[in-house]
């Protein structure tokens, strides 16, 4: 056996380090602790920090100011009394993992989506996997939090099935899905919430500058085969070589098999009812007037068709899957639907406790104003370096990729950043779809690595199924090659990317001159 290298001692070392943490929901409240204890010391020493921001109410930007609030006061004890239900309630994973969770049920438990691995692993192979699971997740941000809860799991099935280790199977889609949230072929809501962000902002100095939501796609799509890249060689070449040969009680299950007659009849009736679907879901958002186009603007991309995007993602699973069960002979009546999603609701428990204390902390740090602070104060610290053009973009990144580990939230950490550093960049002639651009790229390497990252919790439920052992050492030492390499290979690819003078997207300039 080949001696493991640097990287992998390091990892090892990182794994072991992790674990000895105590469990991952005492150490949400161990944070919870720290921001209570922080937050009254820095309130007390009167820590602020201020930024003009867009003030929706005047149309203007104003001077806002953001000061430490300390928890461990009357008001900051009656928030957390409050709050305690809603915090949890009000967490975007909950109910979106829930409601998914209802239409998969029926396509996992009817023996729908084993079938169609099966015939994937059957034509795809084993050197693709990597690839194919990478660029799927890359793609994934189309749909928002899907891939997050439906393509993670499943691509540790996957690679369960096709006898690999399913932790490099939920470690790839992880990080296409994450790590890559700045790559892809196509446009996403949030390049459209970006582009408004980036308009207000840049606007402070030019009051006409506008930022399209296709201001980084060039970058994007380039992006999306470097990632796709990196992704499956780091997988291939590190994360699973590190796991080593899968021992857990599914391994033995990795016989794909055959195919059966009512299995066969089964996907052929998913596959009507699946088209079905598709084609009402396209009268009612492709025709000019379609109702679930905006009804304002008549465009898709910001309509009640994305805004319910989640129901559509669930009744896609649902319908084929009770298509599947019926010609398959695994759903004889309603009974059989029910059961199967209550099956899989209590498999989610574990990820519900978990959830619950990371909501808490999360809320608790957002009151505090902690995590403005450190994003405001790191901000001006970059001002007062001093650098320009393609090293103070690059200085940029990495401040960016270091304060998303403690604030792994993109569009509200834009919404503070932007006005900040678009209007300071265009005075140094650099334009807003560049600083966007960098500000992406730097957010999305380390989702993945970021406890505070609203899925991460949910990754640590996914690695406990198949290593009961694991925390988050584990979690973090899985990705932390993903998080290295795409970092590295961004920068080398934006560095390249500027200094060549490329656009980084449709009628986006690279420099501003302001007027």
């Amino acid at each position: 056996m080949m001696k493991p290298g640097l990287l992998l001692r390091i990892l090892d070392r990182v794994e072991v380090a992790g674990n000895k943490l105590p469990n991952p929901v005492s150490v949400f409240l161990l944070f919870s602790l720290a921001v209570i204890i922080i937050s009254d010391i820095t309130a007390r020493l009167g820590v602020s920090v201020s930024f003009a921001a867009y003030n929706a109410e005047i149309g203007a930007m104003e001077e806002q100011r953001f000061g430490a609030m300390s928890l461990a006061t009357p008001d900051g004890l009656r928030f957390m009394v409050t709050s305690f239900v809603s915090n949890f309630t009000g967490f975007v994973p909950v109910g979106t993992v829930f409601t998914v969770m209802l239409g998969i049920a029926v396509a996992d438990k009817s023996g729908l989506l084993r079938t169609l691995l099966r015939g994937i692993a059957r034509v795809t192979p084993s050197g693709l996997l990597s690839p194919v699971v990478v660029f799927l997740g890359i793609l994934s941000s189309v749909a928002s939090v899907f891939g997050f809860v439906v393509l993670v799991p499943l691509s540790g099935l996957l690679y369960l099935r096709c006898g690999r280790h399913p932790l490099a199977g939920l470690a790839a889609s992880f990080a296409g899905v994450s790590g890559a949230w700045a790559a892809n072929l196509f446009i996403a809501p949030n390049d459209i919430i970006f582009a408004g962000i980036s308009t207000q902002a840049a606007r402070i100095l030019d009051t006409g500058y506008e930022v399209l939501p296709v201001a980084n796609w060039y970058f994007m799509m380039v992006s999306a085969v470097l990632i796709t890249a990196l992704g499956a060689w780091v997988t291939d070449r590190i994360v699973e070589p590190r796991l080593g040969k899968y021992s857990g009680a599914e391994a033995g299950g990795t016989d794909i098999g055959d195919i059966t007659p009512d299995e066969a009849r089964g996907l052929r009736r998913a596959a009507a009812a699946f088209a079905v679907y598709l084609a009402v879901v396209l009268a009612l958002v492709l025709p000019e007037n379609a109702v679930l186009r905006n009804p304002a603007t008549g465009a898709i991309l910001v309509s009640p068709f994305m805004s319910g995007l989640l129901f559509f993602v669930t009744v896609m699973f649902l319908i084929p899957g009770i298509a599947y069960g019926v010609g398959a002979g695994t759903i004889r009546s309603d009974n059989d639907i029910v059961a199967m999603m209550t099956e899989s609701v209590k498999g989610i428990v574990d990820f519900l406790v978990l959830i619950f204390f990371a909501a808490q902390f999360v809320a608790h740090f957002e009151y505090s104003n902690l995590g403005v602070i450190m994003s405001v104060s790191g901000s001006n610290f970059l001002t007062a370096i001093g650098f320009e053009g393609l090293a103070l973009l690059l200085s940029f990144i990495v401040l960016t990729s270091l304060i998303n580990i403690v604030f792994a939230l993109d569009i509200a950490k834009w919404a503070l950043m932007a006005p900040v550093f678009v209007p300071m960049f265009m005075l140094m002639g650099i334009s807003p779809e560049v600083t966007q651009m960098a500000y992406r790229i730097a957010d999305s390497t380390t989702n993945m690595i970021s406890p505070l990252m609203p899925f991460f919790p949910m990754m640590i439920a996914y690695v406990q199924k198949y290593n009961k052992h694991a925390g988050i050492g584990t979690t973090i030492s899985l990705m932390l090659p993903y998080n290295i390499f795409f970092l590295a290979g961004w920068i080398i690819l934006f560095a390249l990317w500027h200094s060549l003078g490329l656009p980084p997207g449709p009628g986006s300039p690279i420099y501003y001159q302001l007027t």
